[in-house]
């Protein structure tokens, strides 16, 4: 039987809209954790549905403007601009900031907060207006993936830390006998230019990255972008860079890393245990290590990737302090490592890195380390903590495009970040547009820049 909402009896139902990846079985250990959680508290029921991550804020869009919103849902990283922007039948915003409904609380039916165990980068990139919007659930990284069997024959004694000594590293992979066509690769794709830039400390909007009030202005010309743009066309012209020929390729730069066509890629922190599979196939040593950061500066900050949990506002007192209780629980120290262990998304809270500690966890498996080590780069500055787009998805298909005339038609990279400037301005004036606006909104406010 339903909850009633009117009366506040139970047993009451958490409805959960969760991101859906292309991993096997990604959910089922949260819906374990259901399971677990409604045993511990019987007045609750947990329904959890999952939704393709590009998919899913249509998906609640549909549900709020139908008046059956979830009571949770978890967005993607780059898709948090659009959770903020979702609305009820009624016109008012359907989520609301998770810290001010805990308010301040250390236990909700006597499942400890963890708002402060979490590590700082994903409380940067979760905080909005001054305060911790979303939970994470699902965390990510970019790494860079190395063949030391290919680095050690070409003479090369450590793995790259910066761009610099990438470049020089890729020379070597060069002169090699019988060594490959190319050195590197990584996809065309806004991810990694987020990832550069906030290495850098670097901003692309306004009002501190999109973060103190809602981003109006776009600026893809800045000294942190232009260096990235600059180093990558310099591989590149140098033949040391694998452009594989489209957007967002990581199959097939993967496919090119397995093959040993490179011996560097470029990948998500969710790739460590298949990168070792691959290497482990394919008879050949691989390191996983930071991403390689302007040799200028000191790294500063990471794109952050994953998805966050968000609550809905105006819910019965009951229902969301069950709400809150489950996603305390979901991140609670041993329920973190365990994620973690079951699909390699990193650990988001100190308390569950300390368990894959305490476990041996780390020392036996060092490679999952290095995404936790990584994510301490940061100085909590908006350019750290990475952007909130408004219209990401023409904001990031600007700057690819942008990337690929530079690439494969010899544009002059300022003009053309220039061009695509003013192009990644129209998406985000229009998104906003039909956003704030009163009538109905243009169905390409959903689009989900990944």
């Amino acid at each position: 039987m339903p909850s009633d909402a009117s009366t506040g009896s139970p047993p009451f139902v958490i409805d959960a809209v969760l991101s859906e990846y292309p991993f096997p079985a990604f959910l089922e250990p949260v819906r374990k954790r259901a399971e677990e959680f409604e045993q511990a508290h019987p007045e609750y029921r947990v329904n959890i549905r999952g939704c393709y991550y590009e998919d899913l804020p249509a998906e609640v869009s549909r549900l709020a403007l139908a008046g059956t919103p979830p009571t949770i849902a978890s967005y993607y990283s780059g898709a948090s601009q659009q959770a903020i922007d979702t609305v009820t039948r009624d016109g008012r915003p359907l989520f609301t900031p998770i810290a001010g409904q805990i308010a301040g609380r250390t236990e909700i039916l006597g499942e400890p907060v963890i708002l402060d165990d979490l590590i700082a980068a994903c409380r940067g990139f979760y905080t909005s207006g001054g305060e911790i919007a979303a939970v994470p659930l699902t965390l990510s990284t970019m790494l860079l993936y190395t063949n030391t069997t290919m680095l050690r024959a070409a003479g090369v004694t450590a793995v790259p830390r910066t761009w610099a000594e990438l470049t020089a590293a890729c020379e070597a992979i060069a002169r090699l006998d019988g060594g490959p066509e190319f050195a590197v690769t990584w996809p065309d794709d806004g991810k990694l230019f987020q990832h550069a830039v906030a290495q850098q400390g670097g901003l692309f909007l306004d009002n501190d990255n999109g973060r103190s009030a809602r981003a109006g202005t776009v600026d893809l010309t800045s000294a942190e972008i232009m260096s990235y743009v600059h180093w990558w066309r310099q591989l590149n012209e140098r033949g040391r860079y694998l452009y594989t020929g489209a957007f967002e390729d990581w199959i097939g730069t993967g496919k090119a890393f397995a093959e040993q066509r490179v011996a560097f890629k470029f990948g998500s922190s969710f790739e460590i245990a298949g990168m070792t599979e691959i290497a482990r196939a394919g008879g050949f040593d691989v390191s996983v290590s930071s991403l390689p950061h302007n040799e200028r500066i000191t790294p500063v900050g990471n794109w952050i990737g994953g998805d966050a949990l968000w609550l809905a506002g105006g819910l019965d007192p009951a229902l969301r302090d069950g709400a809150l209780a489950f996603i305390q629980y979901l991140n609670s120290p041993r329920n973190g490592a365990e994620w973690h262990k079951a699909n390699g998304s990193t650990p988001a809270t100190y308390g569950a890195v300390a368990v894959l500690e305490e476990e041996g966890w780390f020392a036996e498996q060092p490679r999952h380390r290095v995404a936790t080590d990584q994510l301490e780069q940061t100085d909590g500055s908006p350019g750290s903590n990475g952007p909130v787009f408004p219209g990401s998805h023409g904001i990031q298909t600007a700057i690819m495009a942008a990337m690929e005339d530079v690439l494969l038609r010899g544009a002059e990279p300022l003009a053309r970040f220039t061009r695509a400037t003013a192009e990644a301005q129209k998406a985000l004036d229009a998104y906003n547009d039909t956003c704030l606006g009163s009538g109905p909104r243009d169905e390409s406010w959903l689009l989900v820049g990944t």
